[in-house]
């Protein structure tokens, strides 16, 4: 007799054989049914561990690459170093800007030199003067010309990418000039119905313009030059003057000098107010990778700062 699969087979089976197969197949599929999960545990496991040891060697494969840049980046930087080695220190300068750099048949002389040389004097350095045109001077530092720059230079922030500036070590801003028996005008807020003289077309013109938009009844009278805008409050033509710090200073240096020689003055002593009115930052320059050598300039510059020789040569050129 034919028969269709299990259905027909079941027709000849007994009860008690349906069950023992039933109960078999039943064992089987929960075999089957563990072994997969069995299976799956054991394949989630081995993709922990292997997980575990990529992040462990990734780890110690970024820290191998970070000693190694790190180590690179220290050796690099030897430019203190190199400096100390030769025993010379080369300046690159403008030697055309009086007071700060000259340079004549004899030399180079300024208040830029100087301090060079007193920085020189507290590295046990030598100081060797190179000579450049304005436009040439970060040339010159980039291509390996000179050790530093000391040329009267104004912090750019421009050109922080590829130099970096010490602390500053003088102040070019704008300040006021007054009669020296003043004692109302402390600053540009006590100008209120005043007459302040500055140079046509300077820094000093623009500020004073700004302040007259603050100040009540501010007059800002220009001159063409910055001596002749001083001379007007000399001569009681103007109440104060707002000119940057060189050309006020030496104008106040050369009226002292000729007033020690000259009996007959020509108008009112003048005094500076202690306070700039603007901030006009002179610092020294290094390649930006010379952060060793750039320590040991800030160190030495705070060293000068404090034991006065800064403001002797300050003084120097630009006040006795």
């Amino acid at each position: 007799m034919k028969y269709n699969g299990l259905q027909g087979m079941s027709n000849y089976l007994t009860t008690e054989d349906k069950e023992i197969f039933e109960t078999s197949s039943q064992k089987n599929l929960r075999n089957l049914c563990n072994l997969r999960i069995l299976f799956q545990i054991e394949l989630g496991s081995l993709w922990q561990y292997v997980g575990r040891i990529f992040w462990v060697w990734l780890t110690a494969v970024t820290l191998i690459t970070l000693t190694i840049l790190q180590t690179n980046c220290q050796k690099t930087d030897e430019s203190w170093q190199r400096i100390q080695e030769s025993g010379v220190l080369r300046v690159g300068l403008d030697p055309t800007y009086p007071p700060f750099e000259v340079a004549n048949e004899e030399g180079v002389y300024g208040l830029d030199v100087d301090l060079a040389q007193a920085i020189g004097d507290e590295l046990g350095l030598e100081v060797q003067f190179v000579y450049f045109g304005y436009d040439g001077l970060y040339d010159a530092l980039a291509t390996n010309q000179v050790d530093i720059l000391l040329s009267a230079l104004v912090i750019v922030i421009e050109r922080t990418k590829d130099f970096a500036y010490s602390d500053p070590y003088f102040n070019a801003g704008e300040i006021l000039i007054v009669p020296a028996e003043n004692e109302t005008i402390e600053g540009m807020a006590d100008l209120n119905g005043r007459i302040l003289a500055v140079e046509l077309g300077t820094l000093a013109h623009v500020e004073a313009t700004e302040w007259a938009k603050r100040v009540a009844d501010l007059t800002v009278r220009p001159f063409s030059t910055a001596d002749e805008a001083i001379t007007a409050v000399q001569q009681g033509v103007a109440d104060a003057a707002l000119s940057d710090a060189i050309s006020g200073r030496l104008f106040l240096q050369q009226t002292n000098s000729l007033q020690q020689t000259n009996s007959l003055q020509q108008g009112s002593d003048l005094k500076r107010l202690p306070e700039s009115v603007t901030v006009e930052p002179f610092a020294l320059v290094v390649r930006k990778e010379d952060e060793q050598l750039l320590d040991v300039l800030n160190g030495t510059l705070e060293v000068l700062e404090g034991n006065g020789r800064l403001d002797q040569i300050e003084t120097k050129w630009l006040d006795s």
